[in-house]
């Protein structure tokens, strides 16, 4: 465990140190976890744009290649731009 950073060591420290304590009502969180997870994925809404052909083309080549469907790839694209992981 030599390339650990200070947060990882305090992280493996705490947990060797027994401190960490499981969850008594795991299965009920897991079940909570999942079903935020699905109603945020949902895709109950349909959109239309109008965009060039040239990077309709360019957008479906990517997709192609990243091997999913282009509609797929643009929803993702947009989704991760409204949160803030694509600037």
């Amino acid at each position: 465990m030599k390339n650990l950073d200070k947060e990882e060591k305090a992280l493996l420290e705490s947990y060797e140190n027994e401190e960490w304590v499981s969850d008594p009502d795991i299965e009920k969180r897991r079940k909570e976890m999942s079903q935020y997870a699905a109603e945020t994925m949902r895709k109950d809404k349909r959109v239309n744009i109008r965009m060039s052909s040239r990077d309709l083309r360019e957008i479906q080549r990517i997709a192609l290649r990243e091997g999913l469907p282009y509609q797929t790839l643009i929803s993702s694209v947009l989704h991760k731009y409204v949160n803030g992981h694509l600037v």
